[in-house]
């Protein structure tokens, strides 16, 4: 799986994420307007509490950590490593204790329950996905390595979503495509 499959797929997930979004703010909005009553103005988010902010930061801090790690794993093994089983198997392992790590640091974090439930989710399919990963690094060639490559592709699917919903729920945008 290359860095640009990574982030073409990011992105498809998000732009399927927004386009579901306006969608129900389309339909919100014909009900609203349905209803003979004048829409209510809109009103501005309150701004966050400090504890949602320290919440945020925390978050942030493992995510970064691990997102730089993986970015650097999955960049050499599209890169100089592609060609090469053992390097790629390397870089493999990497991203696998990476996810790992990540899911041991965000599930010491305390959170509201609301966004527990979104981050034991997340650790859960991350879970997943090392695993997946792990099972390719383990494989013999480098034809079975890319047969791997839409399955992991596909395993970011779910983790990409509990991602945009827990930082949705800090305060935070969405993550970047870049």
């Amino acid at each position: 799986m290359t860095g640009t499959e990574v982030q073409r797929r990011e992105r498809r997930g998000r732009h399927g994420a927004w386009v579901g979004a306006a969608s129900l703010g389309i339909v919100l909005l014909a009900a609203g307007c349905a209803s003979g009553h004048p829409a209510a103005p809109p009103r501005a988010a309150p701004p966050p509490s400090p504890e949602r902010r320290a919440e945020a930061a925390r978050y942030l801090a493992i995510a970064v950590a691990g997102n730089r790690r993986l970015e650097i794993d999955f960049d050499r093994l599209a890169g100089p490593d592609r060609g090469r089983l053992a390097a790629a198997q390397a870089d493999l392992r990497d991203a696998a204790d990476t996810e790992r790590l990540f899911d041991r640091r965000l599930l010491a974090l305390t959170f509201p329950p609301q966004t527990e439930a979104v981050a034991r989710r997340l650790a859960t399919v991350n879970e997943a996905r090392a695993e997946l990963t792990t099972t390719a690094a383990d494989v013999t060639t480098l034809p079975l390595l890319r047969q791997y490559e839409a399955r992991l592709t596909a395993a970011n699917v779910p983790v990409e979503d509990a991602v945009t919903t827990i930082r949705s729920q800090l305060g935070l945008p969405p993550p970047s495509t870049s």
